[in-house]
């Protein structure tokens, strides 16, 4: 890849007086003949992200009153649910009855 000494935009292959050069849109062109244009693509290896346990035990407990059965403890999370501007949801789950509720809609 060439890039332009005058602006510093990438220099493209163009045809100019049946030549085949290297030319930027502010007008440089390099007077040497280009030859072949090689295109190479890299690849990576695509992360992964091993999820470990995914039960609601793995959450913390906290005190908490279940609006189905009154129990005082609960496994609580945040998730974001909507827009990344927006606040997340805060979540809790009954550890005994396994009702789940949003906190402060």
């Amino acid at each position: 890849m060439m890039f332009c000494p005058k602006c510093g935009s990438m220099l493209r292959p163009k045809i100019v007086r049946d030549k085949r050069v290297m030319a930027c849109s502010c007008g440089f062109v390099d007077s040497k003949e280009s030859g072949k244009v090689k295109f190479t693509e890299r690849k990576t290896e695509d992360s992964k992200v091993e999820v470990i346990d995914n039960e609601a035990s793995a959450y913390p407990i906290v005190d908490a009153e279940c609006p189905k059965c009154k129990h005082t403890k609960a496994y609580s999370w945040t998730q974001q649910m909507r827009a990344g501007d927006e606040p997340e949801t805060h979540f809790n789950k009954c550890v005994k009855c396994s009702h789940t509720w949003r906190e402060g809609r």
